[in-house]
């Protein structure tokens, strides 16, 4: 099958997912009718600028066919659809996207901007609009701009940059808050002050625990989770740690090799989380993604919704750890035997 005119070669005889040409209306707008964006040559009536002949009703073709017309001002744009990722309808055609003479949205775009994504990208729209959580990055300020660039990229996906920088350089100021008005985790300064990184964050993927454009577990989870600071144990609660963890570590009472957490055989993860009314969650001891101690054990924990912090003034020590007067009064565990034998 033919390309449409203008359509580069080098999108011949490929498979794509979506339409190489979009069915827009690419003429001017009714007169009369303001538009929040004109093309420059256009509001000056200089039509023979693109076009062969300067005549509003009857202009001919264009002088150069496909974005090479476009290129010819928007340079910069040439070199964006040089790099290594591109968005095939911007690299098909410019007016895939754009209307080249005036729109009723900004930047001349045929349609509002996510509005024009979704009319391509069903898919997402479709979970957007159906999913119990919704993701900030997703629904507010640029919306699918402020993660993928819409015409070319160097790094897959159309991101603007690396996933766990982007991730990252969002959610790095302290006055971030989800839906609820709940202050989110300035993430560059809990990084930078606490060395023990869980495994996920330090092979910077977010994506291991959390989903992209909207889900229906808290904080965008890929798997269940518990919020609260209590809930009642059950297998499917914990899907999310369960997807890398032992359920046993926390199932079985006696252990002597599956976790350190224990006094002698006693299992002390079964003792504070398997607890089918009042478990204590992960979170009660352990940070989910960086802390000063091993085994990132909190120095605090939040406390109900005034926000008052639970201190867990966890120590380690040769023989196990103690917790000092936290939950319950100072408890020591011994999971191991040292010798005093003098060295001869």
């Amino acid at each position: 099958m033919p390309l449409p005119p203008g359509v580069p070669a080098e999108l011949a005889g490929r498979q794509f997912k979506y339409p190489i040409v979009r069915k827009v209306n690419n003429k001017p707008l009714p007169d009369g009718v303001k538009g929040a964006s004109t093309m420059a040559p256009f509001a000056a009536g200089d039509c023979g600028f693109c076009h062969q002949r300067n005549d509003k009703k009857d202009p001919g073709p264009v002088k150069k066919s496909g974005n090479a017309l476009c290129y010819s001002c928007h340079e910069e744009f040439g070199e964006i659809m040089a790099r290594p990722y591109k968005h095939v309808p911007a690299q098909a055609l410019c007016t895939n996207c754009h209307n080249p003479h005036n729109s009723l949205e900004k930047k001349l775009l045929h349609e509002e901007q996510t509005a024009q994504c979704f009319d391509c990208h069903k898919n997402i729209r479709n979970l957007t609009e159906t999913v119990r959580v919704k993701h900030g990055a997703v629904t507010t300020k640029r919306k699918c701009a402020n993660c993928h660039n819409p015409h070319g990229a160097n790094i897959e996906k159309m991101l603007t940059a690396l996933p766990f920088d982007q991730c990252v350089g969002c959610h790095s100021t302290d006055d971030m808050k989800d839906w609820n008005g709940v202050t989110l985790t300035n993430f560059p300064k809990l990084l930078q002050e606490n060395p023990v990184w869980h495994k996920p964050v330090a092979a910077k993927d977010c994506s291991a625990c959390h989903k992209t454009h909207g889900g229906d577990n808290f904080r965008l989870l890929v798997a269940e989770y518990p919020p609260q600071f209590y809930a009642p144990y059950d297998l499917k609660t914990y899907a999310l740690c369960y997807r890398c963890h032992n359920d046993k570590v926390v199932s079985a009472e006696q252990t002597t090799t599956l976790t350190n957490f224990r006094d002698g055989s006693k299992n002390l993860h079964y003792v504070h989380v398997h607890n089918l009314e009042r478990g204590r969650t992960c979170r009660a001891c352990h940070e989910v993604h960086a802390a000063k101690q091993p085994h990132r054990i909190r120095e605090g924990v939040p406390y109900g919704s005034a926000g008052w912090v639970l201190k867990i003034n966890y120590t380690k020590t040769p023989t196990g750890g103690t917790c000092a007067k936290t939950c319950h009064e100072t408890k020591t565990y011994v999971n191991k035997t040292v010798s005093t034998a003098s060295k001869k």
